[in-house]
């Protein structure tokens, strides 16, 4: 007899994150456009956009946190999509999985403390 992955008695595998990644893939996703918004407008609206004009645009502390915020969107983002595509994909062993999430964690944490050191640089 066939077997059946149809129904009820169908093998799920995972960690059944669905929900909650879909909704953090959509906030962080608006979190990144909210903030190409406020760049474009600051672009759009910029006499001088050389050095001067960005050195300018980050002397203010909200655009400071603003940017490290969408940073870490961005990173919180690019973890549910690699971490997907490393359960997806990865399938012949678990640790051979693990040690490509963690270090896809590893670089993450590595460039938000990156970023960090170079939004607050004095």
């Amino acid at each position: 007899m066939a077997k059946n992955n149809i129904g009820p008695k169908r093998l799920v595998v995972g960690a059944h994150y669905g929900l909650r990644d879909w909704l953090a893939q959509r906030v962080t996703a608006i979190v990144m456009a909210v903030y190409t918004v406020i760049l474009l407008v600051a672009f759009l609206s910029a006499n001088n956009f050389g050095y001067e004009g960005w050195a300018g645009l980050f002397s203010h502390q909200w655009f400071k946190i603003a940017t490290f915020v969408t940073l870490l969107s961005l990173f919180y983002h690019a973890w549910v999509g690699m971490r997907d595509i490393w359960m997806d994909y990865v399938t012949g062993s678990v640790a051979l999985r693990l040690v490509f999430q963690i270090a896809t964690v590893v670089w993450l944490i590595g460039c938000a403390g990156w970023a960090a050191q170079i939004i607050w640089r004095t």
